[in-house]
């Protein structure tokens, strides 16, 4: 189970984020919660899934942004997990708590938790948010386009540019590397959950 805490940065100086993030956060996730988001106290927001693609997801949502420190936790929780996330318990979410509060503390605002495979996680997860932090404004804009499902010539096309100007965007967005690295994130991070479950047994 990925158990996800997700904490809003200087809180205090800016809008409450919240409800907006956690209509975003269950639209995102459609049904393949296990529990879906919710606010547990102050600023913060926790939710749990089955699905690692969806963990990742999350997370670099979530981070895209700047305003949100992401704790991943992995583990087993009790079962059966109750209707609100708030009243779960279990390894994954002692965690994930561990994780946000590390979290807090990074530049690259995320951390994994729940044993030496998601440690692992936590390394490649910050490589990609790294490369995504250095993503231009430009850069962005194609991401985006692309993620709607259009070609980069239509990306061109709706931009107004060269499409060879859209693939110079693309190469220096690393948009290949993220595309690449994604799937084999989402493994690592499948492998955490196995791994944790072992070590439950």
């Amino acid at each position: 189970m990925f158990v996800l805490t997700i904490d809003q940065r200087d809180s205090r100086r800016g809008a409450d984020l919240v409800p907006a993030a956690l209509d975003d956060l269950t639209e995102l996730g459609g049904d393949d919660w296990a529990a879906r988001p919710e606010r547990t106290a102050g600023d913060e927001m926790q939710m749990a899934t089955t699905d690692a693609a969806l963990a990742l997801r999350v997370l670099l949502t979530s981070t895209r942004s700047g305003a949100w420190s992401v704790g991943v936790g992995v583990g087993a929780v009790e079962a059966p997990l109750p209707r609100s996330v708030r009243a779960g318990r279990g390894a994954a979410f002692i965690a994930a708590r561990d994780a946000v509060d590390r979290a807090k503390t990074t530049a690259l605002r995320c951390a994994v938790s729940g044993g030496a495979a998601a440690q692992d996680g936590e390394a490649l997860v910050h490589l990609l948010v790294d490369v995504r932090d250095r993503r231009s404004d430009e850069g962005w804009e194609v991401f985006d386009l692309l993620a709607e499902g259009l070609t980069q010539r239509e990306a061109a096309e709706r931009l107004g540019i060269s499409a060879g100007a859209v693939s110079l965007r693309a190469k220096a967005a690393a948009l290949r590397l993220e595309e690449a690295a994604v799937p084999a994130l989402v493994h690592v991070l499948e492998r955490a959950d196995s791994s944790a479950e072992d070590e439950r047994a």
